[in-house]
């Protein structure tokens, strides 16, 4: 445990970035995974939604440019096939 105030400070502030960065990448998770196993007419919706976490979750810096890129692409081939 730090002793410094300010390094105390620094600890809370990343929990608490750490905790948001764990729910948002779970979320991104979720909406991959049903997106993947979705059917039928709901498909569509589900791929779009799963595309603009995607989005999000790159603009967050939660994943990499190129990991979103391949990604999206991946979820767009999913529609066409």
């Amino acid at each position: 445990m730090p002793n410094i105030k300010s390094a105390k400070k620094r600890v809370l502030v990343n929990q608490g970035k750490a905790a948001r960065n764990k729910a948002n990448k779970s979320a991104l998770k979720t909406a991959l995974k049903k997106a993947k196993t979705a059917e039928g007419d709901d498909k569509q919706a589900l791929v779009q939604a799963a595309i603009r976490k995607v989005d999000q979750a790159a603009a967050k810096g939660l994943l990499h440019k190129n990991n979103a890129a391949r990604k999206k692409s991946a979820l767009a081939k999913s529609l066409g096939a």
